[in-house]
């Protein structure tokens, strides 16, 4: 094998497209039709407003999605810090100078978008903790001092989020963090030392936080308290979901939906004009493919050569996991309500452009899975 390649970033374009994973491309067209289909009837039967602009920015993801996927894992890996950094400006900015909404500081507006940098942060800290983890030796892993840094790049971007406030997102990032840690061989006893105090600190935080996030989690515990208020949007959504039934009422024959009984029908609570129109057997066949889409992120991990792209795989996987998991756990009241969407289904263009940002670094790891390299800066 010639050293020159395996120093230097390669630039076979043609080569790099062939070993694309096209099938798992298929996957995401097939899970974003779902989305184009499921906002089709929450618009009555329209492509617009919402279906057309789903469609459009998924063609433009597929693309930014595969020119990401050609550049060299090495050369994303020594953007990882950098990422991280650019991250966190962009989350003091947000404090700063953002959009607000529904209470919330979490927007940024460049042009005509709506930027969430606490997405894109997620993504960053995947990088930034693969970079750090990168080939470390058991030694290195078994001295406290060494995971003072990455502890510390996981609280900044944390507390930053939960200042804007946005516990949800907050919540998800501290556990990504966790998921990277552990995949990196982290002992099991020292997430134990952290989990120990949680329910302490849980006290002492919903007795801190805004009203309205106390609102949330009172309305998972009781609904029924307050129908026409804070508990309306969950009870309208297992209405809609039970009213589904084993095979749902039909598409585009779904009553909550399109009589405007449910709030947020094409954001946070799209997943229930699913179960409504298609029932549980469609909810399930759903369900089905978010779950390929995380086997194959698995899958591509576990076939990567360099540990770097095997943590970043196993991070962008288990941040989608969440992103799916959150979404039906909140639609089905398993837990309290939070603005997280379902990914390639709902409507919004900010989380399209993190998750397929997020797909595009997973498919470079896939490209370049035979890349072997033992530093983020071995140009030697």
């Amino acid at each position: 094998m010639d050293r020159r390649l395996w120093r230097e970033p390669s630039f076979d374009i043609v080569g790099k497209v062939l070993r694309v994973n096209w099938l798992y491309v298929i996957l995401l067209c097939a899970l974003a039709g779902v989305g184009y289909a499921t906002l089709y009837s929450a618009a009555g039967g329209a492509p617009e407003p919402y279906a057309t602009k789903h469609a459009m920015r998924f063609g433009i993801g597929v693309i930014l999605m595969l020119a990401i996927g050609m550049v060299d894992i090495r050369i994303i890996a020594r953007l990882a810090w950098p990422a991280w950094l650019g991250g966190v400006i962009l989350l003091v900015l947000v404090l700063r100078m953002g959009h607000i909404g529904k209470g919330a500081q979490r927007w940024l507006e460049l042009g005509g978008l709506q930027l969430q940098p606490s997405e894109l942060m997620k993504l960053a800290l995947v990088l930034a903790l693969a970079s750090w983890f990168h080939n470390a030796s058991w030694e290195r892993m078994g001295n406290p001092l060494f995971l003072i840094p990455p502890i510390i790049a996981v609280l900044i971007p944390v507390g930053l989020i939960l200042k804007e406030p946005n516990l949800g997102t907050a919540a998800i990032t501290a556990m990504l963090g966790g998921a990277i840690f552990f995949a990196a061989g982290v002992r099991w006893w020292k997430f134990l030392m952290v989990l120990l105090p949680l329910p302490f600190l849980a006290q002492f935080a919903y007795s801190h936080i805004h009203d309205y996030q106390r609102a949330r989690i009172d309305t998972f515990l009781h609904p029924e308290s307050d129908p026409l208020g804070a508990g309306y949007n969950i009870i309208q959504s297992k209405i809609a979901l039970g009213s589904g039934g084993m095979w749902g009422k039909g598409y585009l024959q779904g009553t909550q939906a399109h009589l405007d009984f449910l709030p947020e029908k094409q954001t946070d609570f799209i997943f229930t004009i699913i179960g409504e129109e298609w029932g549980f057997v469609g909810g399930i066949v759903v369900i089905g493919l978010l779950g390929l889409i995380i086997l194959g992120g698995m899958l591509i991990a576990l076939r990567c050569r360099n540990q770097f792209g095997r943590l970043v795989a196993l991070g962008i996987s288990c941040n989608f996991f969440l992103y799916v998991f959150v979404n039906i756990a909140m639609v089905m009241g398993a837990i309290p309500v939070g603005g997280v969407p379902l990914p390639l289904v709902s409507h919004g263009g900010s989380a399209m452009l993190t998750v397929m940002v997020g797909f595009g670094i997973l498919m470079s790891v896939h490209v370049h899975r035979d890349v072997e390299f033992t530093s983020v800066r071995d140009d030697r």
